[in-house]
C-alpha cells in the first residue's frame, strides 16, 4: 500500500506548501507522538533541526503536538541527523525528530523521524503515523500530564565526544590541514570543532547560517569553493557536507573531487586490512560505478547492491550482517557507529586512512578508474512507458549488447513523472548509443 505522506526519507515539500505547513507539522507531533506512546512512564522526544528559516516554525508546531499527546520535548536545536539518531538512543528517548530537507534549498524542508533504537521507521509505523493524520483516534493529554519542553545545552558537546571517539585513539591529526565546508547547515559548529579538537588545522566554509543560506553555493552538492579553497591554502584534505550532514563528499590536496564509491572503497579496504569488514563486502545501490564493484573483486570484497536509496542500503546491512554501505552520492553508512548515514564519521573514517598510510589523499583515494557512466531522465506526462512493448524490445536489446561490458538500469523516479535511464560501460561511445536509443523509445511510448 502507498504511503499518503512519507516518501524515501520522511515526508518533505515546500514549506508552506500542502505537506509543510505549521497545521500538518502539528498533526505529525500528534500523531507520532501517540504512536509511540508505550506505557506509563513520561514519554520523550528528542528534536534536533537545520538552520532553515522554516525550521523555528515548524519546530514549534511540533512541539504543540508532542506535548497536547503528553510528550515531553528536549530541544537540540541546529544538529546534524545523524546526532539526532544517536541522541535519541543514548537520552533513552521514545522518539527522535529531525526538521531538515537535506541538500534541498531553504525554501523546502522536512520532517524525518526516529523510533527509540535510532533507526528510521519502517513502512507499518509510518502509516499507523499516516492513519492518525488522517483523523484516527488520537488521545489527547489530561491537563495535568500535558508535556514540558526544554532546551538542552550539551547536546552540541555529546555529539562531538562520540564522533571523536569513532577516531583511532593511536592516532592523531596534528599537523593536518582541513577545509571543512558544512553547507551553512547543520554541522557548520559541531564539526570545525571535532576536528581541530582532534588535533587539526581547520579552515571552515559554510559556516555562517542565515536562515536562507544552507547548500547555497557551499556543501556537498556544489563543491567548487571547497575545491578553489583546499588549492588555495595547501591543505591536505576538504571535506563537504550537506544541509544536515549525513553526505560526505571529499576533495584531494589538488582539488579533486572524491565521491561517495571510492570513499567507501577506501572504507572498506582499511577495515579489511583490520579485520573489521563484516561479511566480507560492502552494500551499495544500483547506481554505484561498475567499476568498484571491479576494484572490490580484485581485493577478495564482496558487494550487494540494493534500489536507490539509503533506506534500502541499511535494510540490507542489518538483514546481512553488514557495517559498511552507502551510495555514491557520499550517504555513507557505518553501523559499527551509527544507524544512519553521518558524513562527520565518514570524514574521520577517511581521515584515519590518510594519517595510517601517510600518504598524499590524491594517491589514496582514487582507488580505481570509473567505467564511463551516463545517466539521462525523460519526462512523460501519464502512463507507463516502461510497459510499452517496443521499450522493452530496446532495452532487451541493450542488455545483450552490453552483457559482460557494462550494465544498464532504468526506473521510474520515486519523487516525479520521470524515467531515470543510466548505463555504464568500458566502450563511452556505446553507453551513450545504448542511452540515447532508450530515451528515443520512451518518449515515443510516452507521445
Amino acid at each position: 500500500m502507498a504511503r499518503k505522506y512519507f516518501g524515501t526519507d520522511g515526508i518533505r515539500g515546500v514549506t508552506n506548501g500542502a505537506n509543510m505547513t505549521a497545521a500538518m507539522a502539528m498533526k505529525v507531533g500528534m500523531a507520532a507522538g501517540a504512536h509511540f506512546r508505550r506505557g506509563d512512564h513520561r514519554h520523550r522526544v528528542v528534536i534536533g533541526k537545520d538552520t532553515r528559516l522554516s525550521g523555528y516554525m515548524l519546530e514549534n508546531a511540533m512541539v504543540a503536538g508532542f506535548t497536547s499527546v503528553g510528550m515531553d520535548v528536549v530541544l537540540l536545536g541546529p544538529m546534524p541527523t545523524p546526532a539526532v539518531a544517536m541522541l535519541t538512543q543514548s537520552m533513552r528517548a521514545d522518539m527522535g525528530v529531525m526538521i531538515s530537507a537535506s541538500h534541498n534549498p531553504y525554501g523546502d524542508n522536512g520532517i524525518k523521524l526516529f523510533g527509540p533504537d535510532g533507526y528510521k521507521l519502517s513502512d507499518e509505523d509510518e502509516m499507523a503515523i499516516e492513519a492518525l493524520i488522517d483523523g484516527g483516534d488520537v488521545t489527547l493529554a489530561a491537563p495535568a500530564e500535558i508535556g514540558r519542553a526544554r532546551r538542552v545545552e550539551d547536546a552540541r558537546g555529546r555529539y562531538i565526544h562520540f564522533a571523536k571517539s569513532t577516531f583511532p585513539e593511536d592516532l592523531t591529526l596534528d599537523g593536518m590541514k582541513i577545509v571543512v565546508d558544512c553547507a551553512n547547515g547543520a554541522a557548520y559548529q559541531v564539526a570545525p570543532s571535532a576536528l581541530w579538537e582532534l588535533g587539526a588545522e581547520v579552515i571552515s566554509l559554510g559556516v555562517s547560517p542565515n536562515g536562507k543560506n544552507i547548500n547555497d553555493g557551499v556543501g556537498s552538492t556544489a563543491p567548487e569553493l571547497l575545491c578553489e579553497t583546499v588549492v588555495a591554502s595547501g591543505a591536505h584534505l576538504g571535506i563537504a557536507l550537506d544541509g544536515d550532514a549525513d553526505r560526505l563528499i571529499v576533495v584531494d590536496e589538488l582539488g579533486h573531487v572524491v565521491d561517495g564509491d571510492q570513499l567507501m572503497a577506501t572504507i572498506a579496504s582499511g577495515y579489511a586490512r583490520a579485520g573489521r569488514l563484516k561479511n566480507g563486502g560492502l552494500v551499495a545501490t544500483v547506481m554505484s560505478n561498475l567499476g568498484l564493484e571491479r576494484h572490490l573483486a580484485a581485493q577478495g570484497i564482496g558487494m550487494v547492491r540494493t534500489a536507490v536509496g539509503d533506506r534500502h542500503v541499511l535494510e540490507a546491512m542489518r538483514a546481512q550482517g553488514y557495517n559498511v554501505g552507502g551510495e555514491q552520492s557520499g550517504h555513507i553508512i557505518l553501523s559499527d557507529y551509527a544507524t544512519t548515514g553521518d558524513g562527520l564519521v565518514a570524514g574521520l573514517q577517511i581521515l584515519a586512512e590518510l594519517v595510517w598510510a601517510g600518504a598524499p589523499a590524491s594517491q589514496l583515494l582514487h582507488r580505481f578508474e570509473p567505467l564511463p557512466q551516463l545517466l539521462k531522465n525523460v519526462r512523460f506526462k501519464g502512463g507507463k512507458p516502461l510497459d510499452d512493448a517496443a521499450v522493452k524490445a530496446v532495452i532487451a536489446e541493450a542488455e545483450v549488447e552490453l552483457a559482460g561490458t557494462g550494465r544498464l538500469v532504468i526506473r521510474p523516479s520515486g519523487t516525479e513523472p520521470v524515467i531515470r535511464v543510466m548505463a555504464e560501460g568500458d566502450d563511452a561511445g556505446q553507453v551513450l548509443r545504448v542511452v540515447d536509443r532508450i530515451c528515443d523509445a520512451v518518449r515515443v511510448a510516452a507521445a
